[in-house]
């Protein structure tokens, strides 16, 4: 028979693994949003140059694991410092895969941002050039805001996707709420009853959070 009760002891140390859940999605959303947003301007660009690269970045991305891109970066990075430096610079386990996440991420982020670019009308460009508006200008001041508020519950979904794709960093060995739950009941002898718990937990979570981005949705819709 199951036995729950040593969980309750243990939560402080899975609560430090949250932390570092959390951590890497907010981070990893937040460079993957802004890198994103970079691509979906280039593949929107006249130059096709910008606009072949992103879409070459953007297609390779999505056609590969992200198991791939996160053990990848963890081992390729180091060696790709020491070459350029020449010198041992230590990346550690955290920053090789925000770096991970980042890139991965970008490919996503950056077909939602292009499609809330894309939703709004054409004409608004028109009538900012018309007011002598650089296509800087227009935009970042006219369609950039439109586009978020019509993307919002898109970049939360994707949000919540990256929450859950942060338990692949167990591995590299990274102490997220996973693997915390994890080792915790390796050493405890009950490694059935902390993983069927870290399951609830993140069941929990994204469910909670896929309602409010529902609800937002149909409020942004009105």
């Amino acid at each position: 028979m199951m036995d729950f009760s040593p969980i309750i002891p243990a939560l402080p140390g899975m609560w430090s693994g949250m932390l570092m859940t959390l951590q890497l999605m907010v981070l990893g959303v937040l460079g993957g949003v802004a890198l994103g947003t970079l691509l979906a301007l280039m593949r929107l660009s006249h130059n096709k140059l910008l606009a072949n690269f992103a879409a070459t970045y953007v297609n390779y991305f999505r056609s590969i694991p992200l198991l791939l891109v996160i053990t990848w970066f963890y081992f390729a990075v180091p060696f790709i410092l020491r070459w350029i430096t020449g010198e041992d610079t230590p990346v550690g386990a955290f920053s090789s895969c925000l770096v991970a996440f980042v890139m991965f991420e970008a490919a996503y982020f950056c077909e939602i941002v292009r499609a809330g670019i894309q939703a709004i009308p054409k004409g608004q460009m028109g009538a900012a050039s018309a007011l002598g508006m650089s296509y800087g200008q227009c935009m970042r001041l006219i369609i950039l805001p439109q586009a978020f508020r019509k993307m919002t519950p898109l970049l939360l979904q994707q949000s919540i996707i990256l929450f859950q794709d942060t338990s692949l960093v167990y591995t590299v060995g990274l102490m997220d709420f996973l693997n915390a739950a994890r080792s915790r009941g390796d050493i405890i002898g009950q490694p059935h009853e902390f993983l069927i718990f870290a399951g609830l937990v993140y069941f929990t979570v994204s469910f909670a959070a896929s309602q409010l981005v529902k609800r937002l949705q149909k409020r942004l819709a009105v």
